[in-house]
């Protein structure tokens, strides 16, 4: 096996950037600092959302186009440009073609990295600071957003697909709007003769009151009635339905006086349950798209 490290040995010792030699352990604390910094500015912005209704919509927003994202890092985008549309690394944009302007600021998001066992034997991970820029601090050329439009039968196909529960129409649901998740039955009922965006709103919400119901735990309808109708504002602000009727004003107790951690988790499960809904759907939209990119082929 031949061996080259006299190459390098032949250019000497040459001393790390700044004069000295690298420090491993100098390194380590700083990316740990960094680390941290990423997670206050999460903490921070999770406890300023849970005290403000117009602050949690434009998070909700943020995560309606990050859906991939985790709610943490959908924080961090709401954080620090709360109006990014496509946010990839410096190498991302590069491998697209694609050349990040001189000096942007750069969005730190969080990465996950390798598992670690802790000191009491649980399995941790660890978290890497990722720089990434918006599509705006690019070279890319702007392309007006065409806004979202699909056929409505085909949403709606797509939104009761495979549901977590029976579905079943009903002329009088006494009082309630739409439709309604009726838990000790284990069905959603469905009002007749709705138009199409009134159904994706009512339906959407009591999907995700079943959805939810099927995560476990103990369920109760108001104690899921928050992360219920935040998931349904989501998939609405994704598939372009309108939302404007959602009321953010009074946000519940428990989400306004939770740490930031709780504030966190609380997010991550109205993501987490707007995503199993949109995972669904997608499924669905995917496969009425295959016979037209066929017949554009040919």
């Amino acid at each position: 096996m031949s061996n080259f490290d006299d190459l390098f040995a032949a250019q000497g010792s040459q001393p790390y950037p700044g004069g000295q030699d690298f420090d491993k352990d100098a390194w380590a604390e700083k990316k740990k600092a960094e680390r941290q910094t990423v997670f206050d500015l999460a903490d921070s912005t999770a406890e300023a959302v849970s005290t403000d209704g117009g602050r949690f919509r434009e998070y909700l927003d943020v995560q309606a186009r990050f859906d991939r994202y985790s709610a943490t890092n959908a924080l961090l985008i709401l954080a620090q440009m709360p109006q990014a549309t496509q946010v990839r690394d410096y190498d991302g944009w590069k491998d697209s073609g694609v050349s990040v302007k001189r000096h942007p600021k750069s969005i730190s998001i969080l990465e996950q990295g390798n598992e670690y066992q802790r000191e009491d034997g649980s399995i941790g991970t660890y978290y890497n600071v990722k720089k990434v820029y918006d599509v705006s601090q690019t070279t890319a050329r702007k392309k007006a957003q065409p806004a979202v439009s699909m056929d409505e039968r085909l949403l709606l196909k797509a939104l009761i697909h495979r549901p977590p529960v029976p579905m079943q129409m009903a002329d009088d649901l006494s009082g309630h709007m739409g439709a309604y998740y009726d838990h000790d039955q284990q069905v959603i009922f469905v009002r007749r003769g709705m138009e199409a965006s009134d159904i994706f709103r009512s339906v959407s919400k009591e999907l995700a009151h079943a959805q939810i119901a099927a995560a476990g735990g103990d369920y109760s309808r108001q104690d899921a009635a928050f992360a219920a109708y935040s998931a349904s504002y989501l998939l609405c602000r994704k598939y372009g339905i309108d939302a404007s009727g959602y009321d953010f004003r009074q946000l519940p107790d428990s989400f306004r006086e939770g740490d930031a951690q709780s504030i966190r988790a609380a997010l991550t499960e109205i993501r987490d349950t707007a995503g199993e809904i949109s995972r669904r759907m997608a499924r669905v939209l995917e496969q009425s798209r295959q016979p037209k990119l066929k017949e554009q082929e040919r």
